[in-house]
């Protein structure tokens, strides 16, 4: 998700030993692809985030809708649309039933509003580790893996670094237990930097933690970006999933905005296998279209790696 879109609406209501430092080798993940396929391709809630919000479809029937619409059956949920449901056990009975009836994967939890896990103040930060720990007992009740989480915060780049570490070190310990990820996507701010982001990683040192590198959000400031290729190639060796973040396509149904053929060349060397979520942002086309444009260029890059 872009953060201005998601900052404006929370205002308005792996398979890789950590080659850079972590000790230990990785979680197998369940939801992995098989040796002989790349990556397997899920859908990110937020590509239909102008749906949900319109009405037009509830958290419900989201995973029904990615399968029979656009042939997916691996869903990554982003936690405003439970609205306030994720803890009530009636409603994740439903969803998980719904899910399970279907043949469909809860795949991940995209998780904001709950506070900053990079909060220099010890008892503010504290309070947002502990917001987090219903989400990971959902996701663990819904038969999720992961949830992505957020490391903001305000200072400098090594007091938030510091603050970063302490938070996602207290929430993975408690992934841990629970056998569920904890993975930060670059999402503005310090954690578009690619190498600061790496560098919290490294530090927090737990298997439960990693990242979502999602490939267009790379805005640090209103002034500052960071290289896109470099930041992915930074953040692969900790990622547990990777986020398609797709705008506008040419012609030929490739992204405008970015090479996708560079990006899954680099995917590969990595030697990463997993889930890639479909996350559409874009304006021009209706979702539904962007989405299905997304799918066709990620069978593209599978066909070339076939």
């Amino acid at each position: 998700m872009e953060t201005k879109d998601r900052r404006s609406f929370l205002r308005d209501i792996g398979l890789l030993t950590a080659a850079a430092g972590i000790s230990g080798v990785l979680p197998l993940d369940a939801f992995a692809a098989p040796r002989n396929e790349f990556f397997k391709i899920s859908l990110a809630q937020w590509s239909l985030h102008k749906t949900l919000f319109g009405g037009k479809l509830t958290n419900l029937d989201f995973p029904l809708k990615a399968k029979n619409d656009f042939g997916i059956n691996i869903v990554e949920y982003v936690s405003p649309f439970f609205n306030k449901k994720e803890t009530d056990q009636t409603y994740l009975k439903e969803l998980l039933t719904r899910t399970k009836n279907e043949g469909i994967q809860n795949h991940l939890i995209m998780i904001d509003g709950e506070g900053q896990l990079g909060d220099k103040n010890e008892s503010a930060r504290i309070k947002a580790v502990e917001n987090h720990y219903k989400w990971i007992d959902a996701a663990k009740f819904l038969g999720c893996k992961t949830i992505r989480v957020n490391a903001g915060g305000g200072g400098t780049e090594e007091e938030v670094k510091a603050a970063a570490v302490d938070g996602l070190g207290r929430l993975s310990e408690y992934g841990k237990k629970n056998k569920i990820n904890v993975i930060v996507e670059n999402h503005g701010g310090y954690s578009s930097d690619g190498g600061w982001l790496s560098s919290v990683i490294k530090q927090v040192n737990n298997p439960y933690c990693g990242t979502l590198p999602d490939f267009g959000n790379f805005k640090i400031s209103a002034t500052r970006e960071y290289d896109r290729y470099k930041g992915i190639e930074e953040l692969l060796p900790y990622a547990k999933g990777l986020s398609a973040k797709t705008h506008d396509f040419d012609d030929n149904g490739n992204e405008i905005a970015m090479d996708y053929e560079r990006i899954f060349k680099m995917v590969k060397a990595a030697k990463w296998t997993g889930i890639v979520g479909i996350e559409y942002e874009g304006s021009r086309l209706p979702e539904d279209e962007g989405i299905r444009k997304t799918k066709e260029l990620l069978l593209k890059i599978q066909e070339l790696y076939k």
